[in-house]
């Protein structure tokens, strides 16, 4: 039975293969196209194609999402080169729980990875309505405890 999520699923897999393969001739199309289906028909058979392995509803709101990520990454990359550049190395190692209020396990892996990859902070646990959490400054930890990240991942989450 095909749904829409093998759909997404397919078109996902083609388009990478276009891009990453930078030679459209017909050949390599139609390769690019049974193989893509192969694996879709594969990944069926396997029972792998599920909100979890493939959120297709979290598509537009993750490409808002994504951007505020990276810019956040390269904030605390500058922040963490300035502390251990300077002389005094000005750190406060701060341990804690941080609210996350993501319902779904994507959405709790989803933030717990986007704290870990903000230089300067690491998930060290999941529970399911918070994060443990190591940070090399305690202003770390408070924009953390803030909330922004676990707001906009649940954004993205939606309604569910």
């Amino acid at each position: 039975m095909i749904s829409a999520r093998s759909v997404s699923l397919f078109v996902v897999l083609y388009g990478t293969w276009l891009l990453l393969s930078g030679i459209w001739t017909p050949f390599l199309m139609t390769a690019g196209a049974v193989c893509s289906a192969l694996v879709v028909v594969i990944a069926a058979r396997m029972d792998v194609i599920d909100g979890e392995g493939h959120p297709i509803g979290w598509s537009w709101r993750a490409a808002v999402y994504f951007p505020w990520l990276f810019w956040q990454i390269l904030v605390s990359n500058v922040a963490v080169a300035r502390l251990i550049l300077s002389p005094s190395l000005p750190i406060s190692p701060t341990a804690g729980m941080v609210t996350a209020s993501q319902k779904t396990e994507v959405g709790m892996v989803t933030f717990a990875n986007s704290i870990t990859l903000t230089p300067g902070t690491v998930s060290l646990s999941l529970f399911p309505d918070r994060v443990h959490v190591h940070a090399l400054t305690r202003a770390g930890f408070d924009v953390l405890a803030g909330g922004e990240m676990d707001r906009r991942v649940s954004a993205i989450e939606g309604k569910g």
